[in-house]
């Protein structure tokens, strides 16, 4: 295998399009090498835009390039099992969008494809590749703000008026807590590492959009009585942010899921009675993701986010989006 990997990209999604492909060609250990759509005149344009060598006219065709190495998927959510599943059986490495599945019976099934095929599976969390959440878990380790005490993050934007957007189709796993509730899930986990214990979860189901949870707020319980409280959205005005409480501090993060322009990736802590900014390198968080499963390929090194991860975090998504149906507290198992 040469040292720079040869990427496949299933479907010409906006998120391929406007951040990963460009990642790719930021990386030091990739490029990419192949796109394809079902629609191959698509496919043929998004190659053209992007410099891409060759376009497929079906996913098929591309996993049977024997060329292409690893393969990313941006498709709707709930077509992220099945091609996975087909990835793996075709010996490609995957980088799949988050949430890596509906459920976590079905993102266990994933993991265990991948194992059996022996090829690297990777949740494209890429927020976790920035330097900055190296930083904050130092400073949170280091006692900076004291003991934890709570967590707050928010993560909304208004796409309502795009009716026919894939987000709104609720067969295809379309809706605010799998889009961007993950978000705050996950980089609670993240910084606490532990798994939360149960949720409560309110939500709103659009009848305008197949029903599926244009907002949601929700209490994640975990261990030693601290607590995530988070709300997501796709009918709101955008918010982007989180805090860390803890008892003789606070860290903010103004922007903390989107990968950060230039400049402004920088985040504040407020300790002792002052509040200063942290300055953080400039680093493009996709470039950083894609490099890592490179390195984890090439090298067979462990990966740092382990897939079982995405299964855990799928668990806290099943739990909240149970306690949003039902109206009540879901506890989880251990």
């Amino acid at each position: 295998m040469s040292r720079k990997l040869r990427w496949g990209i299933l479907g010409c999604a906006a998120i391929a399009k406007r951040a990963v492909i460009p990642g790719l060609r930021l990386s030091e250990l990739n490029e990419p090498a192949a796109i394809a759509s079902r629609d191959a005149d698509k496919a043929k344009q998004t190659a053209e835009a992007f410099g891409i060598p060759v376009a497929y006219g079906s996913y098929e065709a591309l996993l049977a390039d024997e060329s292409i190495d690893v393969v990313y998927i941006p498709l709707p959510n709930h077509l992220h099992r099945e091609w996975t599943l087909r990835a793996a059986e075709a010996g490609k490495h995957i980088l799949c969008e988050k949430p890596l599945a509906l459920t976590a019976a079905e993102a266990a099934e994933m993991v265990e494809a991948a194992e059996r095929a022996g090829v690297r599976l990777a949740e494209a969390f890429m927020y976790r590749h920035h330097p900055r959440y190296d930083t904050i878990k130092e400073l949170i380790a280091s006692g900076a703000i004291g003991k934890v005490r709570g967590i707050r993050s928010v993560f909304t934007f208004n796409n309502a008026g795009d009716k026919g957007n894939v987000r709104f189709r609720k067969a295809w796993g379309g809706g605010s807590i799998y889009d961007v509730g993950c978000y705050p899930i996950s980089v609670a986990r993240l910084l606490l590492e532990q798994e939360p214990e149960a949720a409560t979860v309110q939500a709103f189901f659009s009848p305008e959009h197949d029903g599926v949870d244009m907002m949601a707020s929700g209490l994640l319980e975990f261990p030693d009585s601290v607590a995530l409280i988070f709300d997501c959205g796709m009918w709101a005005a955008p918010r982007n942010t989180l805090e860390v409480l803890g008892t003789d501090g606070l860290i903010e993060v103004p922007s903390a899921f989107l990968t950060p322009q230039p400049g402004s990736g920088n985040f504040y802590l407020t300790a002792g009675g002052e509040r200063r900014e942290i300055a953080v390198p400039d680093v493009n968080a996709y470039a950083a993701q894609a490099d890592h499963l490179a390195r984890s390929i090439l090298d067979g090194t462990p990966l740092r986010f382990e897939p079982a991860d995405a299964v855990r975090n799928m668990k806290a998504i099943d739990a909240c989006l149970l306690s949003a149906r039902e109206r009540r507290r879901v506890e989880l198992e251990s």
